[in-house]
């Protein structure tokens, strides 16, 4: 299998010149797909943060599934899937973020929402033809089909993620640190709560563009993981998640014109390279 991948290669490098090459890489599905790579980064590296130190990424994790039937639901009534997915994620964030940061309380319905949420989409896929067809791209995501118009829409949501977290990052982190201490001091946490996992949620939904909702966890999730490994400060960890995110995003895209290989394999297997490259550095300095 390894000798048939290397002859697969050196056979598609041998028939393209550089200028096919380039002609690929400057292709508009591919431009369109970079752009959606660096927006989806700097959401995800930003948010991210907040999901390991909170200690939610079951839940974001969660969150994806939870949005499988409102996508699958929404090839069945013929509205755009990123509708239907977001529109779910956000009621299942809500949902989850109301019952605070109690770990034991959370994920168990957190567990069961995401059981139900997975048996739903099950049974609108079977309903339709259509949402069975699409449910590949669904659950793998298909980056190198963004178009114009989606993103415009992640634009969309960097602009409310930052705008939103430009005026709760203080209370927001605050809360994240020690919640008992900043409710004593007046922060509202069951507030700070929601509004994080809806946050987290429409991250989750453009996220899940790029490698589905089954391989979310290595976007939102992983990078933000190593980067906090590397760094204490937060703003540093932020942007080196968004850092590490782009990195594997741009990989995927690269290297999988070169290899016959899903983009999404491609930049899951980078997301966790890096991670398991800044544990070994985190074990070295110990």
């Amino acid at each position: 299998m390894i000798t048939s991948a290397f002859s697969s290669f050196a056979t598609v490098t041998s028939t393209l010149s550089s200028s096919a090459w380039i002609d690929i890489l400057t292709a508009p599905f591919m431009v369109n797909a970079a752009i959606a790579g660096l927006l989806i980064s700097l959401a995800a590296g930003f948010i991210g943060y907040f999901v390991i130190a909170r200690k939610s990424a079951f839940a974001a994790h969660a969150l994806a599934h939870i949005g499988l039937p409102g996508a699958t639901g929404a090839v069945l009534i013929g509205i755009p899937v990123n509708i239907g997915l977001g529109v779910f994620a956000l009621a299942g964030a809500l949902t989850i973020g109301a019952l605070g940061k109690k770990a034991g309380k959370r994920e168990v319905a957190t567990g069961s929402i995401l059981a139900f949420a997975l048996g739903l989409g099950l049974f609108f896929s079977r309903l339709s033809s259509a949402a069975s067809q699409q449910m590949q791209a669904i659950l793998f995501g298909s980056i190198l089909t963004i178009t114009s118009g989606q993103l415009w829409a992640f634009l969309v949501v960097d602009i409310v993620l930052f705008a939103v977290l430009a005026l709760i990052y203080h209370p927001l982190l605050f809360s994240t640190v020690d919640e008992n201490v900043a409710q004593a001091k007046g922060v509202p946490i069951t507030a700070m709560n929601l509004i994080f996992m809806a946050l987290m949620a429409l991250v989750v939904t453009v996220s899940s563009q790029a490698v589905g909702t089954l391989l979310i966890f290595a976007l939102v999730v992983t990078p933000a993981a190593a980067a906090n490994t590397l760094t204490r400060s937060p703003l540093s960890s932020m942007i080196w998640g968004s850092v590490i995110c782009l990195f594997s995003i741009w990989g995927g895209l690269v290297i999988s014109t070169v290899l016959p290989t899903p983009p999404s394999f491609v930049i899951v297997t980078l997301s966790t390279l890096v991670w398991a490259i800044s544990q070994g550095i985190a074990a070295a300095r110990k």
